[in-house]
């Protein structure tokens, strides 16, 4: 019995020295919008991405993270392949300040006291807060109404791996589906200045790399 109970208290603190594991990284790419003004292709960064990500591992499958990223993006109709889009040559700017945090999870055991090298795809979800200008469109200029903000949801793909011992390399794609659909300055208060397909929301995307340094305890391991 005695022996069962060591064991047991062998096992908490190897449970709770997991959950100590973290990574802090840079997250370093580019950005592109997706909605009524300027180009529909999905991934096509144009703008740069830059941000800070913090990850609390919970196992070998999974993490808890959270970030910020901020970039400008923009639009313009001269790009797109739609005719209707190219006739009308509307454009615009916006600035995206992002704060997300959610779920990681990692398709493969993605150890971090296994300082041997792996590899492994993941997704993350989870939800994002963003701010941005308001903007109307009118005689052909864009104009700002007001700073506001709004949620969304992050989808993202990646892999990773570690690189060095103590660092680990991204490389992901990550749409974002806004509950918004006045990022391009498309559906402003006045009605009569809007344009476009009102019932579909705007996405943007940040596609890039991430760098994040370990840290955190190893695990205890009992002797026999």
């Amino acid at each position: 019995m005695k022996k069962i109970f060591n064991l047991l208290l062998c096992f908490f603190p190897l449970i709770t020295l997991h959950a100590q594991i973290n990574e802090i990284g840079v997250f370093l790419g580019g950005s592109n919008f997706v909605g009524d003004v300027g180009s529909t292709t999905y991934v096509n960064p144009d703008k740069l991405a830059f941000g800070v990500l913090y990850k609390w591992n919970r196992s070998p499958r999974h993490s808890y993270r959270f970030s910020y990223t901020q970039s400008s993006i923009s639009g313009n109709d001269f790009e797109s392949e739609e005719t209707g889009r190219n006739k009308r040559g509307y454009k615009f700017k916006n600035n995206i300040k992002e704060l997300s945090a959610g779920l990681e999870f990692n398709f493969f055991d993605f150890n971090l006291h296994d300082y041997h090298p792996k590899i492994t795809p993941y997704v993350y979800s989870g939800l994002s807060y963003f701010f941005y200008d308001d903007l109307y469109i009118t005689g052909g200029q864009t104009r700002k109404e007001k700073t506001s903000s709004s949620i969304a949801i992050p989808m993202t793909l990646g892999i990773k791996s570690n690189v060095f011992p103590k660092l680990i390399l991204a490389v992901e794609v990550g749409a974002r589906y806004t509950f918004t659909d006045n990022i391009d300055g498309s559906n402003p208060t006045n009605e009569a200045l809007r344009f476009g397909n009102i019932n579909n929301n705007d996405w943007y995307v940040f596609s890039g790399v991430t760098l994040t340094y370990t840290f955190g305890l190893k695990p205890c391991y009992c002797a026999e």
